[in-house]
């Protein structure tokens, strides 16, 4: 049994503390909960490991409130304290690890400190007022360097990817009042002096400066497009599956040159999506669906996804499947994930029948809030594969039968603890991982611990007070090398803080020599090589009651594999199939990637395969699998644009217009350019928001005893336009009028003007109306474009529509499995009805000009099929009619045998059937009606999705606030 120390009395209520080698200070205050508020304080100092306690108030004065304890992360002797900013704005520095005290008032309240990762005197301090500040010599003279600065957005350089030690990375609202990323030097923050990486301005609370990543978003039509900096590196527009078409996102993990990502998408709420990006953090593909996510105690998000510390490459995640959550682990960073393979035997040694994947076993992933509990699950650098957990066996997570679980070899196999840990135990690793220490996490008071020397197989029992102890919590030395640990609490409700040092020094007879070890081989049930490599590890042998120490090293061999299939995962846009093969998915084309590429240039053509980011495996499938550097194909002229180099379509007479263009040759169309400048003074005047849009009268009026006088403007309120639609039908009849809607996004953005063009037309026809009728004369495919004008706003869309004398068309249907995948989106409808058109094509054997596919708006999710006449058959009328009723009767027959089918995704098989029983009639333009039978398909599109977060799981979130959406108001003159 340990020899325990007396113990030490201190105000209760609240406690924070710190470790310095062999000394270590705790601050604790006393809330009063009549005030609301900290009335009193203590400093306490140990230098002997917590045998004995200094109290420190009056060498940091005998009235100061202190409200936080810091210390430099580079100079561990180096301590700063706070004072409380509802007494007194100051702080308190020493440079003897806590022994004395010097102390600085300060002219602004600051509300959290950023201290260098490398230069010890440099911090950042902000303020209660947004205000930023700095400070080269720890705290003694500070510089304002920039206000309204959003909270917890501003970060140190990075050394090896920032050029100067003392930039500043920082998320602030400028004059303009709109937010933007900046940056500047410590001592060169001025104005002239900041720059701006990203020149746009972003969404509030989205900048995160993390590792060689630097993440931004920026809302425009309700969605959210994310952009990343690689190694700062121009940014670029991350890449998430097309229709991932996420309402939250949250940066989990940056390690190890790779981005993991949580996305929760358009038709989720309690569950998010884990993605996992390419090198630079630009191109996401899927790793597991429905990952379990809930609330903490600041309202952030938590994900339900542990990274076994120790061993890269193996996660834990808790899915959601059919309404119950079980747990998966994966040992390739997410390509593979398979459920726990439960205990043999239960506690007393009785046969577990436990059959996957029908029962398995199932873990509580959190990490504890609390610094000083262990949490549900741990493991540590120092003990590679050693895992403890809390967890139960059966169906499902349950929150009610659970017991603690070890495993000794990286998740493969696991054994349930014996019966002394029948209810929930806070476990500590110490001597470097050697041994387990575990306290019953309990609201009654207790006196014993236990301690385990082999891997949990069997524990002894220790006191550690003599008086039972309400435990709060207990310190253990960040770097585990010792086996001394400090418990405090309470021995009543009113008593005050007790703090117990626990010495297991003495338990250990002698240090650890070779015989004192054994080996254990990483695999994945059976497979040796992980991540791309067998490695041996070294571990205490069980029951060997010895102190493994500092110099311990646990790695004895460590070689490369042979890269096999399980090393690569699939590239962007490619799905996994049940073959284990990656193809593409239904929205991707792989041609796509050549797009910018010219003839005598080279490309990077994907194979559908990249190797797992981390993955240290050698020749085998990696030559195969590996991109190859291929010529950009020869190809004619298509999808030529021509784009301003802000994008957008509307420019201020007087200022340059650069175009950015795909061809020789560019026509400006007013055959002169012409630039001048004109300057006038504009001065402070009155301010008024407008919250709705319109035409409004404004009227000013003055008088005096002379007389008066009044004037008079009519001002112009527009809601800035951001997304167009043009709905238009798929097909229409030549010679017969159409009607074609633009649909605006916001609906309610005051006065707006439509340009519309048709076909080759230099001429638009301009309206105030959002819909026109118009008559197409010429067959084949015709082009309508509308540009809507806002103000100094332009926006456009562009459709096509097939003109011709007659066709027929038939209503479908689908398995109701595509549903749940329907984000009701025109891009999606678009592309579903390519997948479907390319299904009957395959099936039938009919060219793909005949057919025509479109996707209905809303669910459950329909479509019309439309069976267009051949090509040049204009003057054979009634031999093309016959011949189109022939490609209806195949289709008709593949559609009514089921034969049209397509594979959405994964493990999605959907059917396409016939809607109705008799196909609708040949529509032609020899009827007597005016109208023109077809489909118009009427969609509002671009609703307002969630705002989104960039998230990093070690620090709490922050919501963004909801978007600012213009009322509703109709053009009218106000007064």
């Amino acid at each position: 049994m340990p020899m325990l120390p007396e113990s030490v009395t201190a105000g209760r209520e609240q406690q924070s503390s710190f470790w310095a080698k062999w000394v270590i200070l705790i601050l604790t205050k006393l809330y009063d909960f009549n005030l609301g508020s900290v009335t009193e304080s203590s400093l306490w100092r140990s230098t002997d490991y917590g045998t004995t306690y200094e109290k420190l108030n009056d060498k940091v004065g005998l009235k100061t409130v202190l409200s936080y304890l810091y210390v430099s992360p580079t100079n561990k002797r180096k301590i700063m304290l706070l004072s409380d900013p509802e007494i007194e704005s100051s702080i308190l520095i020493s440079s003897d690890e806590g022994a004395t005290y010097q102390k600085y008032r300060l002219n602004f309240y600051i509300q959290s400190l950023l201290f260098h990762p490398k230069q010890e005197e440099w911090i950042l301090a902000y303020s209660l007022d947004q205000k930023l500040y700095s400070s080269m010599d720890f705290g003694r003279k500070w510089q304002l360097m920039q206000e309204r600065v959003t909270p917890n957005r501003f970060y140190w350089s990075v050394t090896g990817l920032d050029k100067e030690p003392d930039l500043v990375h920082m998320e602030a609202r400028t004059a303009d009042g709109h937010t933007h990323y900046l940056t500047c030097r410590i001592q060169e923050c001025s104005e002239t002096k900041r720059s701006g990486p990203f020149s746009r301005s972003i969404d509030i609370s989205s900048l995160v400066v993390q590792d060689e990543y630097i993440f931004i978003q920026v809302t425009a039509g309700g969605r959210a497009n994310y952009y990343v900096s690689y190694r700062r590196e121009p940014f670029a527009q991350i890449k998430l599956p097309k229709y991932s078409l996420p309402k939250d996102m949250h940066i989990i993990s940056t390690d190890e040159n790779q981005v993991f990502a949580a996305v929760q998408e358009w038709n989720q709420n309690d569950t998010y999506n884990l993605y996992i990006s390419d090198t630079r953090g630009v191109y996401f593909t899927l790793a597991l669906e429905n990952v379990k996510s809930s609330r903490g105690l600041e309202g952030n998000i938590i994900i339900d996804l542990y990274e076994v510390a120790g061993i890269k490459g193996i996660f834990l995640a808790n899915r959601k499947i059919d309404d119950q959550i079980k747990t998966f682990i994966t040992y390739n960073k997410g390509r593979d994930w398979r459920l726990l393979q439960a205990p043999d035997t239960d506690l007393r040694g009785n046969p577990v029948v436990c059959q996957l994947p029908f029962c398995s076993l199932h873990l509580h992933l959190q990490l504890s809030e609390n610094p000083y509990t262990s949490g549900s699950i741990s493991s540590k650098e120092t003990a590679p594969g050693l895992l403890v957990a809390t967890g139960n066996i059966g169906s499902e997570l349950s929150y009610t039968d659970v017991g603690v679980f070890i495993s000794p070899d990286g998740g493969n196999s696991w054994r349930q603890v014996c019966f002394i840990f029948e209810e929930e135990y806070n476990v500590w690793f110490l001597d470097w991982g050697g041994t387990l220490v575990a306290m019953k996490h309990t609201s009654v008071p207790i006196r014993h611990m236990w301690v385990s020397f082999d891997e949990g197989r069997s524990w002894s029992k220790y006191s550690f007070t003599s008086t039972p102890l309400f435990v709060d919590g207990s310190l253990v030395d960040p770097g585990i090398e010792t086996q001394i640990m400090t418990v405090f609490g309470h021995f009543s409700l009113r008593s005050e803080w007790q703090l117990v040092k626990v010495d297991y020094r003495s338990i250990f007879s002698r240090r650890c020599n070779k015989d004192d070890y054994q080996t254990w081989h990483l695999h994945n049930q059976g497979e040796p090589c992980v991540m791309g490599e067998r490695k041996i590890y070294k571990k205490r042998k069980p029951g060997a009651q010895c102190s493994l120490g500092r110099d311990y090293s646990q790695t004895v061999v460590s070689e490369p594999c042979v890269c096999g299939q399980g090393d690569f995962e699939c590239d962007y846009g490619y799905e996994r199939r049940s073959n284990n093969q990656c193809v593409p998915a239904f929205w991707f084309s792989p041609s796509s990637l050549s797009k910018d590429c010219s003839i005598g240039q080279s490309y990077l053509n994907s194979t559908g395969y990249r190797r797992i980011v981390s993955n240290n495996c050698t020749d085998g499938l990696r030559e195969k699998y590996m991109a190859k550097m291929e010529k950009c194909p020869g190809k004619a002229p298509r999808g030529l644009q021509i784009i301003t180099t802000d994008g957008k379509l509307v420019t201020e007479q007087g200022h340059n217009a650069t175009f950015i263009i795909l061809m020789e040759e560019l026509d400006f169309g007013d055959g002169i350019a012409v630039s001048y400048a004109n300057f006038s003074p504009v001065e402070d005047g009155i301010r008024h928001v407008y919250k709705s849009a319109g035409i409004f009268q404004v009227t000013a009026y003055a008088e005096n005893s002379l007389g008066s006088d009044t004037a008079v403007l009519f001002l112009h309120v527009v809601c800035p336009v951001e997304h167009v639609h043009l709905s238009v039908p798929f097909v229409a009849i030549r010679n017969k009028d159409i009607n074609i809607t633009a649909v605006v996004w916001p609906s309610q953005a005051g006065t707006l003007t439509y340009f519309w063009w048709f076909g080759n037309s230099t001429k638009p026809l301009i309206t105030l109306e959002s819909s026109i009728s118009y008559i197409f004369t010429v067959e084949g495919m015709n082009t309508v474009t509308v540009q809507v004008a806002a103000g100094n706003i332009l926006i456009q869309d562009t459709k096509e529509i097939a003109v011709h004398e007659y066709f027929q068309s038939q209503l479908l249907s689908f398995s109701p499995n595509l549903d749940y995948h329907n984000p009701d989106i025109p891009e999606w409808r678009q592309d579903i009805g390519k997948v479907i058109k390319r299904a009957l094509v395959q099936v039938t054997g009919i060219p793909d000009e005949q057919i025509l596919v479109a996707v209905f708006p809303g669910l459950p999710t329909s479509a019309e099929l439309f069976i267009l006449p051949h090509k040049n058959t204009t003057e054979r009328r009634k031999s093309s009619e016959d011949d189109l009723e022939q490609v209806v009767e195949v289709l008709f027959n593949a559609l009514n045998q089921n034969l049209v089918q397509f594979e959405l995704k994964p493990g999605v098989e959907v059917i396409v059937y016939v809607t109705q029983l008799t196909l609708a009639p040949l529509v032609d333009s020899s009827t007597g009606h005016s109208s023109s039978a077809m489909l118009m398909l009427l969609s509002v599109v671009f609703v307002g999705l969630a705002v989104f977060l960039i998230y990093k799981f070690k620090r709490p979130s922050t919501a963004l606030p909801p978007q600012t959406q213009c009322s509703e108001s109709s053009p009218r003159v106000q007064k």
